[in-house]
Order: C-alpha cells, then structure tokens, then sequence
C-alpha cells in the first residue's frame, strides 16, 4: 500500500472513530465500512492496523483519562481478536486479497461479516460483565449493531469497486455523505437522550410533589439524581441567614453527618453559583482549583453545581461532584435546573405542611401534643396491641389540685406561666419513656407503651413527688408590684392499664380518669390512684 493510500484511509478512519454515536452508553463507531476495503485490498495486517488505530482515535474522542486506561486494552484486545478470527474466517472459505467479482467475493466476505458481528456481541458482553456493568446479550444497542452490519457491507463493497474505477474520488463520492449521516444520527442520538432526561426529570417533579415530609422529598431528591448521573458526592444547600448551611450530604452512598461551615455569598464554587444565579460545571480538578474555598470532598474531579430557586430567589444550592474526570455536560445543567424548579416548590410545600400540621397537633400554649393527636396516637396503639405487637399499654393522667384557686390568687396570666412550667417539667421527666400530652385544661395525660401498671405507677408517684417537692415561680399579676413569688403545687394522678383495665382505647381514657377523680380527688387529692374493677 503506497503513503498516500496509508493517509487516506488513517484519515478516514480516524474522523469517523472520532464522532462515534453513543446507543445506551456504549460507543457505536462504523469504520468497518473503510477497514473492510483495507482488508479486501491489502489483507489482514492492514485491517487490523487501521482497526486499532480508529480505537485509539475512539479513546481520545471519549475523553478517557489515565484512571479508565485499562478500557483502550480491552477495547484493543478484543477488536485484535474479531479482526484475527473473522479474517481467518474468510481466508479459509477461499477469499483472496486483491480485486475478484462480486461473485468470488460474496460468500466469504458474507460470513466474514457474520462471524465478525457475533464475535463483537459475545465479547462486548463479557467485557461488561468483567467491568460489572449492566449487561443483556440481546439488548438494544445489538438492533443498531446488526442495522450497521447491513449498512456497512453494501458502503464497503462500492468503495471497494469505486476506488478501482475512479481512485482516490471515490473517497469523497462515499465519505462525505456518510460522515453527513453519521453527524444528522449523532445528533438525533444527542436530542433523544436530552428529551428522555427531561421526561425523568418530569416524572422525578410528579414524585417529589407526592412528598409531604422534608426528609422525603430529600432523600427521593438525591436517590434520583443519583440514579441519573455519575454522582460520588452530593450536598443540598440551604440559604439561612444570608449564610449557605447544609441542609442534607450525601458521601459514597453515606450521609455525611460532618456540618460543613456556613458558606458566604460568592466565597467558593457554591457561593459563587448563589451569587451570579448561574449554573457552572468542571470536568476535573485543574479547571475547579482556582474557584474553590473551603471544604471540597477528597478526590473530587467532575463539578457540577446549580442554583436552586423558589419564585426568582435563589433558595439553596444543589452540589454534585464524581470521582472521575469529563463526567458532566453542559446539557445536564438544563436538566437540573428543571429538576431544582421542581425541588424547590416540593421542599417549599413539605416545609409548610409539616409547620401546619405541627400546629395541628400542638398546644400553643405549652407546646406539648394536643387531644387531638393523643387520641389518634392512643388508637394507633391499641391497633398495635391488639396484632400482638405491644405486649401492655399504661396511662398516667394528671390533675392539678386547686387550679382556680391560683387563678383567683395570682391571675389567669399566671396560671397559664404554671400550665407551661408544668408542662415543661413533666416532658423532663417521662424523656423517651412515653407521650406527653395536655388533654384540657389543667388534665394533662401520659401515655406509657409496653408499660404495666405496676411501673406505671411507680412512675406516677416519681411525677407527683417531683412536682409536690419544688415549689413553682410565677409573677403575681394581681399584686400591684406584680412581684414573683414562689407557688407550691400539688397534683392528683390516676393509672390504668391495658388490656387487664380496658378493651378499648375510650375504655382506657375513661378508666384512667375515673382513677383520678374517685381514687385520688376524693381521696384528698396530692395522690396517685389505680383502676380498679
């Protein structure tokens, strides 16, 4: 083969390796096409000469870095073995190298190409196999494999017998439309995995708009994007007092419980994204080193980092970094500013749902849970005893003794300062031990699971020996120096237990109370009382 020829095809070969057409992720390069009339003209050694090179070419055109090296060997190794295999192929089924009719040709160069596409699928798979990617043998990008193969031997045939006839035109007669159509498919295949990312993003907005709970709406947040893109590092910032704070981290699949130091307007790639709204991404380390200040993950390379916005105001800050160099696009950023949009309404909402129902479920004035939510907690718990998943459940419920007569004496001012001390005092002493709600008035009630009644009373007399013993401070609102004097405060406590009291979570209720007024309010008060049938 004479220089020029050599040129030509390394040309060739090297412009189509080097716009390939990405098809589930794997790179789909026809030069097949030009390396078959280097088979068919010069023989084997050229084929696979060409063959490699139009891989290293591939390689470059990838943006593979010296972390992902290994996979040009692989690549390299396995088209060694295709070229090798099928080239013998041929040569055994009596095809000759040189110029020979369609006739002479046809069954060796059609089984060359057979063995040649079921060599490439059976080594593609294991490849994917040995590098623990998701592998099908008969997936899609085998239908644009085999549509290829139908392609490429009609396109190397008649360069084949065009170069006889016309030389080196024949060149641009076949090349120039095929570079055109491989250039209209690439960005077909650009456009359809754009619009098959936004469509997930759609279908990501639907589901975080389901969530009703800030943590939820995180953590399907971060799975999602996860799933999309090449994420080692990802980190959720919100905007707290014209301060980034971290609101959720996510390391290597872990949360990251460290606090990262608030972050100020433009200091450091985040600050900086908050600062001009715009989203920014990296595709290593070099080119993120002189914007970055503060904590940065270990290792990071690929940066992408988008503004989140709720009504036009930037609310938080999406950070996302991988391990591996080139792993962003500037396409991606379209993708999660969309994803943000959707982000921002979802935690916006989950935000004021959980305020709203916290208020629901609170008494304003001590902050303890209300009726309300005891009575829906209390039912869920007798669910729970009735399956056999509590073995016992015990209440305590509280009156204070002589509550008018505070009123009367200091003001209903002060008696509400009583209500919010005692309230504080009795969430001091039950912890994790149970719920403490305030049930009316001046009731309040505890509810003790997989307690009996035996503990619970000795828990019971703990509460009213603590709140007996440590006298109670509150301003005299009816004095007129409106002094603050030391109050002693008494209560009377009833305990009942299920399921020896009550089959019922009203029986239980009902029982408790009745405890309270017969055995301990008349009894003469300052005293704990039990059910007793």
């Amino acid at each position: 083969m004479n220089p020029l020829l050599i040129l030509v095809f390394l040309v060739l070969v090297g412009v189509v390796a080097y716009f390939p057409i990405i098809i589930n992720d794997t790179p789909i390069f026809l030069v097949q096409w030009v390396t078959l009339v280097a088979f068919l003209l010069h023989g084997l050694i050229y084929e696979i000469i060409f063959m490699q090179f139009s891989i290293l070419m591939l390689m470059f055109s990838l943006k593979i870095g010296k972390d992902d090296s290994y996979r040009y060997f692989i690549n390299s190794i396995m088209f060694f073995v295709i070229s090798l295999f099928s080239g013998a192929v041929f040569y055994a089924l009596g095809g000759k190298v040189g110029y020979f009719s369609i006739q002479e040709l046809i069954i060796p160069l059609f089984v060359y190409q057979i063995v040649l596409f079921i060599l490439n699928q059976i080594l593609l798979y294991w490849s994917k196999i040995m590098l623990k990617k998701k592998a099908k043998l008969f997936a899609k990008d085998m239908i644009w494999d085999f549509c290829t193969l139908v392609m490429i031997l009609p396109l190397g045939l008649a360069l084949y017998y065009l170069f006889e006839e016309i030389s080196y035109v024949a060149f641009l007669l076949i090349g120039i439309p095929f570079l055109s159509f491989g250039y209209v498919l690439r960005m077909y295949n650009s456009s359809e995995r754009i619009n098959d990312y936004l469509q997930r993003a759609a279908e990501i907005g639907h589901q975080l708009t389901e969530r009703l709970q800030v943590n939820e709406v995180l953590d399907v947040f971060i799975q999602k994007i996860s799933q999309m893109l090449p994420v080692d590092y990802a980190y959720i910032l919100d905007v707290k007092n014209d301060k980034l704070v971290l609101l959720r981290g996510v390391e290597k699949g872990e949360q990251q419980l460290n606090s990262i130091p608030p972050i100020e307007k433009n200091e450091g790639i985040s600050g900086m994204v908050w600062g001009t709204r715009k989203a920014v991404f990296y595709h290593e380390k070099s080119e993120w080193e002189k914007d970055a200040k503060g904590y940065m993950p270990k290792g990071a390379e690929s940066i992408i980092c988008v503004p989140i916005f709720r009504e036009k105001k930037v609310e938080g800050i999406l950070f996302l970094a991988s391990t591996r160099k080139k792993q962003y696009e500037k396409y991606q950023t379209s993708m999660l500013d969309i994803l943000c949009s959707y982000f921002g309404v979802a935690i916006s909402n989950a935000r004021h749902y959980e305020k709203t129902k916290n208020i629901s479920e609170h008494c304003s004035l001590t902050k303890l849970y209300n009726y309300r939510y005891f009575d829906d907690l209390l039912t869920r718990e007798f669910e729970l005893l009735k399956k056999g998943d509590r073995k016992e459940l015990s209440i305590i419920m509280l009156d204070i003794d002589y509550f008018k007569k505070i009123n009367d004496t200091y003001g209903h001012q002060s008696g509400n300062e009583i209500l919010v001390q005692m309230a504080k005092r009795i969430r001091s002493l039950i912890g994790n031990r149970g719920t403490v709600a305030r049930y009316g008035g001046e009731e309040f009630v505890i509810l003790l699971p997989d307690t009996n009644k035996k503990s619970a009373l000795r828990l019971a007399e703990i509460v009213r020996l603590t709140i007996a013993n440590r006298p109670f401070s509150t301003q005299n609102f009816l004095d007129f120096d409106e002094k603050y004097e030391s109050v002693d405060i008494t209560v009377s406590i009833g305990v009942a237990s299920a399921p020896n009291d009550a089959d019922d979570a009203l029986a239980l209720i009902r029982h408790a109370d009745r405890a309270l007024y017969i055995g301990a309010k008349r009894e003469g008060k300052n005293r704990v009382a039990e059910y007793v049938k």
